[in-house]
């Protein structure tokens, strides 16, 4: 035990509350600014995360259409590589959603499924030619649908295990901006469905 010298207060609970307020107090302090320090962080990592460019760049071979659906040949260009807050300045919500978000719009409801004019689909991100008039038919299930895209170097497939289905996703070859689904229930003479999102495409219409 320890005994206190005669001229030393014996009674030391207010010095005890002090203490123990003042440890309080500045725990408190400490857990505030750490509280502050996380939520700047994960602000800075939110605006670093929307800012930040999704893909990979690169180089890819693409074949060039007029609007008319002529072939200009070949031609190497640039990936399109983009932060999302830049996509989604550039397509607005929804577009954005389907195409860089792989979503999918309510059928029946798209400007394009039951567009009859004569001209190409383009990607509505890049401007890639994807798909012409000629090969788009009726498939009854409220998406645009084509049997043959304007040039297969022009798009790319990837493998999609999503919704508990196996399912073949089209991207456009340049932006990697997602398309649709491709299907083995089409017409001859790919039997192919190119089921495709009217979000993801803009229709030109030929000139000719």
């Amino acid at each position: 035990m320890f005994e206190f010298p005669q001229d030393q207060p014996s009674d030391t609970s207010d010095t005890h509350r002090m203490t123990r307020r003042a440890v309080l107090l500045g725990g408190s302090v400490a857990a505030l600014g750490l509280f502050v320090a996380r939520r700047a962080f994960m602000r800075e990592a939110t605006v670093e995360a929307k800012d930040k460019p999704h893909g990979a760049p690169g180089h890819v071979t693409i074949v060039n259409f007029s609007d008319d659906g002529v072939s200009q040949g070949k031609q190497t260009v640039d990936k399109v590589v983009k932060s999302d807050a830049e996509w989604r300045e550039q397509l607005g919500a929804n577009s954005f959603n389907i195409t860089r978000r792989a979503g999918t719009e309510m059928p029946f409801t798209g400007v394009t499924w039951k567009e009859h004019g004569k001209g190409i689909y383009r990607c509505i991100c890049c401007d890639t030619a994807l798909f012409s008039s000629k090969t788009k038919f009726e498939s009854g299930t409220g998406w645009p649908s084509f049997w043959e895209p304007l040039a297969r170097e022009n798009v790319s497939s990837v493998e999609d295990g999503s919704l508990g289905m196996d399912r073949t996703e089209v991207r456009c070859a340049r932006c990697d901006g997602h398309l649709g689904h491709v299907f083995d229930d089409g017409p001859q003479p790919t039997g192919l469905r190119y089921c495709m999102n009217s979000a993801s495409m803009k229709f030109v219409k030929a000139t000719a």
